[in-house]
């Protein structure tokens, strides 16, 4: 319970940011070790951040692989002596007890190689609780439903069980869904345990990374769905994909194509949602920052 955890923090010249997250980090409520790996992505590092401390410390480094998120999150891992690996964003923030909690399951549930938790969703002056069921995250669960709250800032895995799983997919477009490609393949790879409590504070809003780049959600999708030929079992599962993509698209101006993803999405899961939005954005009936700002107030995404 005690083991060594290296956290991987992922930034890009949000300072305030990141000091929140990182206080957070180093004020866990953990009688083990944690070194904070700080990789900085297409940005100037900043030497300051770094500490010594041996039960505290924090590295700062660039991002050596291909840039964006997925290439800077594996140049923390590669760098990661702890033997529990951990990811937090730096607009996110954990609660005390979040190590401690999911080392406990860990501990208790030998057999799993990775714990998440819950989290709490602040957007604007609101905020959503959204906690993760372990049913949920089973690759056929998975597969039908991406689980919002098995969020990236909650993840803690086991070093052991890295080479089953792989690295960040450092080809998908814009690194955008990486983390639902890597979450997929560790439910492949073993069991995932879930601390039922929410145990992150996640940030949504014009923090993302991927805030208005429809066009990049569309090609990761795309990508995404011919990595994965299993989401032809699910139904339910493509037809979401394919309706957040007809989405994507009818944001980025291309109607026709939103059009005719939609259809598909609808052939295979008639009431999706975001083929219904996506027919109203590309018809100018909706606007798609309208539809996203209703969406991130009730804690969901499109």
């Amino acid at each position: 319970m005690n083991e060594a955890v290296s956290v991987v923090v992922v930034t890009h010249n949000r300072p305030e940011l990141l000091r929140r997250a990182l206080d957070a980090i180093v004020g866990q409520r953990y009688p083990g070790p944690i070194e904070v790996l700080v990789v900085f992505d297409r940005a100037e590092p900043d030497p300051a951040i770094a500490s010594e401390d041996p039960h505290r410390r924090v590295r700062v480094m660039t991002n050596t692989h291909k840039p964006g998120l997925a290439g800077a999150r594996n140049t923390g891992v590669e760098a990661a002596a702890g033997e529990l690996i951990a990811f937090c964003d730096d607009d996110d923030a954990w609660l005390p007890a979040k190590l401690a909690e999911q080392s406990a399951a860990l501990a208790r549930r030998t057999d799993a190689i990775a714990a998440v938790c819950g989290i709490v969703i602040e957007y604007e002056r609101r905020r959503a609780v959204r906690v993760p069921r372990a049913e949920d995250l089973t690759t056929t669960a998975l597969l039908r439903r991406r689980v919002t709250a098995a969020h990236p800032s909650t993840v803690l895995v086991r070093r052991a069980a890295l080479d089953a799983i792989g690295p960040v997919d450092e080809e998908i477009p814009g690194s955008y869904a990486e983390d639902y490609d890597w979450l997929l393949r560790c439910a492949e790879s073993g069991p995932i345990t879930v601390v039922e409590l929410p145990m992150v504070s996640v940030r949504w809003g014009a923090t993302s990374y991927f805030a208005d780049r429809w066009q990049t959600m569309a090609d990761a999708i795309e990508y995404l769905i011919a990595k994965h030929p299993e989401f032809a079992t699910s139904p339910a599962g493509l037809g979401r994909l394919r309706g957040r993509q007809a989405f994507a698209l009818a944001a980025a101006g291309n109607p026709a194509r939103a059009r005719a993803l939609a259809r598909e999405a609808l052939s295979r899961s008639p009431r999706e949602p975001r083929a219904h939005l996506a027919y109203l954005v590309s018809w100018g009936l909706l606007s798609p920052g309208w539809c996203m700002r209703v969406a991130n107030a009730r804690g969901r995404g499109i």
